[in-house]
């Protein structure tokens, strides 16, 4: 993601890490050691901070050059409208990008206020996942007013009028959604495309009710995910080893459920 210089300092501070983002490359080699996959994305947030996006055409072009452990997804800005849904329509059937990333909070809109609808018809329409980030984020955190970066967008109840709109749009609620984790639970319960990523959090610190549905009624809609670099694979599975989590619902959560999340099993939009 590419942040103005103060929400960089502020989010270093937050998180107690470096500045240096690893690249493309870097995180495929990370992930290739440790044979696991991984989704690479930025976040545009042009509108909302005047700040020049990364490009997506060269995340999915390096993501190509590794695509045995590597998926690109595209972040547009809801504010860019129609055209904004013409950029994603080229980025999948011409650079293979196989989802689309949204960030209310620090991209200024409500999932359901219809701005990011055009986006999400040619999800729909093209069988892309929309993973939203829900709950608290760090951007923003300790600045002055929050950096103008409002938490409430990122209420994952706010998805619940989405997943109507859109029924046939595979829904992923990005991280455990502190405070709203009873809301993204009851969501993901009742609108069968909806579905949780588990990434952002050790799971040693994980709500117990997020446990018990991820061991029984969403066994088979929750998801691995670290959050890399600011939380590493290798520190969220030793902490995963330790919760009670039934053997058979394991393998689904590490990998049997991203694998049908993400169409793994199926050539992307602008494949041959």
């Amino acid at each position: 993601m590419s942040l103005p210089e103060d929400f960089t300092e502020a989010s270093s501070a937050y998180f107690g890490v470096g500045h240096h983002r690893p690249t493309v490359d870097e995180i495929a080699a990370y992930y290739r050691e440790r044979r696991i996959g991984a989704v690479v994305f930025t976040v545009d947030i042009e509108a909302f901070t005047g700040h020049p996006a990364l490009s997506n055409e060269q995340i999915a072009e390096a993501a190509a050059r590794h695509s045995d452990v590597l998926v690109p997804f595209a972040s547009i800005d809801p504010a860019k409208g129609r055209a904004g849904a013409r950029q994603l329509r080229r980025l999948a059937g011409q650079y293979g990008v196989r989802g689309v990333k949204f960030h209310p909070s620090i991209q200024g809109f409500a999932p359901n206020d219809g701005s990011a609808y055009p986006l999400l018809e040619v999800a729909q329409e093209l069988s892309l996942p929309a993973l939203f980030h829900t709950g608290q984020t760090g951007i923003g955190a300790g600045m002055r007013g929050g950096g103008s970066v409002r938490l409430a967008l990122s209420n994952p109840m706010l998805l619940d009028d989405v997943a109507i709109a859109f029924p046939d749009l595979t829904i992923v609620m990005a991280h455990p959604s502190f405070p709203w984790q009873d809301e993204a639970l009851a969501v993901a319960t009742h609108k069968p495309n909806v579905y949780i990523d588990l990434s952002g959090w050790s799971p040693k610190y994980f709500p117990p009710q997020l446990v018990r549905y991820a061991n029984s009624l969403l066994q088979d809609k929750v998801m691995f995910g670290s959050d890399y670099p600011l939380i590493t694979p290798d520190r969220w599975l030793a902490d995963f080893g330790n919760l009670d989590i039934k053997p058979q619902v394991r393998p689904k959560i590490l990998k049997d459920n991203a694998v049908l999340v993400l169409n793994l099993g199926q050539p992307g939009p602008g494949s041959p």
